[in-house]
């Protein structure tokens, strides 16, 4: 069969001779056929099992005659938001619309509706009743129990009830999707479905089933939902994890255990399906799409993470065991970037969530699974996890030597604790000398240790050593290249006092960043869980969470102390918190007493007075809106895999 597209028209359905699909792919999402995105793997995947699968990418949602396009479905339909919660894409953390959407013709925001996947369901059974209905992606995946959703500032049921759809498959759901569409096609009771990687409705909670509390009573008591999201959490492992179930007034949600990672072998089958590697031709003459940008020329070689950022949802979602590509798999998808049309040299990435995560962290958790009540870098390294990038090594230097290729970057996440933990392989000296492409982005986070306890990430001074080393072995190779560091505001259990703790690392160390990040409440992360009941579900104890706008802006602006805009919020900051002392002309001071000028006259221009001062408060205004629009944007790229990432950061 010739390569192509999947039919996204009733005419391109015809002309492969089919009546009606099996499956209508409905997807919030322009249709980009590359292996980036959940949408081209999930598709292609059903493809080679032998279904007829017909693609409907952002319909018009405001009737249901767009969801008729391919007349009835011979299975049912399969329903995501795409490879963001729409919530996520719609609105920054100030809960203000973003007017660009990378994911969508022409980067142009307004191609979705809020809350997608709802919103397509409820026009699927407008058009054909009770037709099966699957949902998927990272909106359906996070959102599967009951969750607090920051945009309405509650509590809202599972995304599975107010759908009504008749499953929901979460994590990744290459396997899951053909047991789930074997079970449609075959139409059996859902209640029944047992299939890992998927929840269903049924009407009581079955034997092995942990029973966590309903929505009414999280939804009332803040313990109750730190305490039930403390069960989702431990028992989001593959390998031990248990069964969970959660009432939604007369029904019973039921989450069956989280499906094993796929293996090498199965990773290696879903890279070397038949994508075209593409947008679809019909939205060339509106711009393309620009999420394709970055991906074009990378290579997505490892999935999962047991870095375990407290506001990383990939726990969630792809989970703690780290699973990798062969190498051959891997060099021969470079081969092939060296022969798409516009390749000029450069392969843009080679990793995933966390770049140069390789293997699980230790031999046993393929057989035990992640533990339970440890992680794997935080607060320490374990003494059982092996820190070893030889075969990542090999790997690169194998794509180097490829025809064709001048250089090999790597811009996903590199935890430099990991690397640290590596005393053999001389990864940094590779990374340095062949591998950076000026700049390296890492992301310590923040520098108070307090803070750093609830984000789960390791202390200042593992950073400062890594930034040493950074240094040393670009001096050692003569050149020069930066970090560039990401650090976050506002995060449940940051004070006042940490932010200023944090500004007065950054003038120590020279650092002034032109973006910076608050913390973004997005469902299925432990620091949400935090941000919503002020409890630490791990150990239950009370957290401070900083909820008043106004602190939430001193604690971003010290982020930016040495911005003339940002001068009366430090200095309120400063005052607030009892610190004067860094109000002064000491070179350890963040802000002087006062403002230099060069002249005190007032400008007057038609006999009114002022109206210079006017401009430049205008103008300091201005560009507050435009660093905040810069800061707050989606990534303009998927995470590896087509998974989730939040903020396109959060594995680092």
């Amino acid at each position: 069969m010739k390569r192509d597209f999947l039919p996204v028209t009733a005419k391109e359905m015809r002309q492969r001779g089919w009546d009606a699909p099996d499956f209508v792919y409905v997807t919030g999402d322009a249709y980009v056929d590359h292996p980036s995105f959940g949408l081209a793997i999930i598709s292609r995947v059903l493809e080679k099992a032998g279904y007829r699968v017909a693609m409907l990418p952002q319909p018009d949602w405001h009737s249901c005659e767009d969801f008729r396009r391919f007349g009835r479905p011979k299975i049912g339909f399969l329903v995501t938001a795409g490879v963001i919660d729409s919530m996520v894409n719609h609105y920054t953390a100030a809960k203000k619309p973003r007017s660009e959407d990378a994911y969508s013709p022409g980067g142009k925001a307004g191609h979705r509706p809020d809350r997608a996947t709802i919103v397509y369901c409820n026009r699927i059974r407008e058009a054909y009743g009770n037709l099966p209905i699957a949902i998927g992606g990272v909106e359906a995946s996070l959102r599967r129990f009951a969750h607090y959703d920051y945009w309405d500032d509650r509590v809202r049921n599972s995304i599975l009830v107010d759908s009504g759809a008749n499953v929901l498959m979460f994590g990744m759901g290459e396997r899951s999707i053909l047991r789930v569409a074997e079970w449609m096609a075959g139409g059996k009771p859902y209640e029944e479905m047992r299939i890992p990687g998927t929840c269903v409705m049924a009407s009581e909670i079955p034997e092995g089933f942990i029973p966590i509390a309903s929505v009414e009573e999280v939804a009332a008591d803040k313990r109750a939902y730190a305490e039930a999201f403390k069960v989702q959490y431990d028992q989001q492992d593959p390998v031990r994890g248990k069964p969970i179930a959660q009432p939604h007034g007369r029904k019973v949600l039921l989450q069956n255990v989280p499906d094993m990672p796929l293996s090498e072998r199965e990773l290696d089958e879903v890279y070397a399906l038949p994508y075209m590697r593409e947008y679809h031709p019909m939205y060339e003459k509106v711009g393309g799409i620009p999420a394709i940008d970055e991906v074009r020329f990378s290579i997505a070689s490892v999935r999962g993470c047991f870095g375990a950022c407290s506001f990383c949802a990939l726990t969630f979602h792809q989970g703690r065991i780290v699973t990798s590509r062969s190498r051959q798999s891997i060099v021969e998808e470079g081969r092939l970037l060296t022969k798409q049309p516009g390749f000029k040299g450069y392969i843009h990435d080679v990793g995933g969530p966390t770049a140069n995560f390789r293997k699980p962290a230790c031999d046993k958790q393929l057989r035990c699974g992640a533990c339970k009540e440890r992680q794997c870098l935080f607060p320490t390294p374990c003494k059982n996890m092996k820190a070893d990038h030889r075969e990542y090594i090999d790997i690169l230097r194998e794509l180097r030597s490829l025809p064709g290729v001048k250089k090999v970057f790597i811009r996903s996440g590199i935890r430099f604790d990991y690397l640290l933990a590596d005393k053999q392989s001389g990864f940094l000296n590779e990374l340095v000398k062949y591998h950076v492409s000026g700049q390296l982005k890492v992301a310590p986070e923040h520098v108070s240790p307090n803070a750093l306890k609830y984000m789960g990430k390791p202390k200042v001074e593992v950073y400062n050593d890594f930034v040493r080393r950074y240094r040393q072995v670009n001096e050692q190779e003569g050149l020069k290249q930066y970090l560039v560091p990401y650090f976050m505001s506002s995060h449940p259990g940051c004070t006042l006092e940490d932010a200023i703790e944090l500004a007065v690392y950054m003038k120590r160390t020279g650092q002034h960043p032109d973006q910076v990040q608050d913390f973004y409440p997005t469902p299925g992360t432990l620091s949400t869980a935090m941000f919503y009941t002020g409890i630490d579900p791990r150990d239950m104890k009370p957290v401070y969470v900083p909820r008043d706008p106004r602190e939430k802006a001193m604690q971003r602006a010290l982020m930016q102390y040495s911005k003339p805009y940002n001068r009366e919020t430090v200095v309120a900051a400063l005052k607030k918190a009892g610190r004067e002392d860094l109000i002064g002309w000491d070179k350890d001071c963040l802000i002087t007493p006062y403002e230099r000028r060069t002249a005190e006259k007032k400008t007057v221009v038609g006999n009114k007075t002022g109206d210079a001062q006017k401009r430049r408060e205008k103008a300091s205004v201005n560009r507050i809106k435009s660093v905040d629009k810069r800061a707050e944007r989606p990534p303009k790229h998927p995470p590896k895999g087509g998974k989730p990432n939040g903020k396109g950061r959060s594995s680092r």
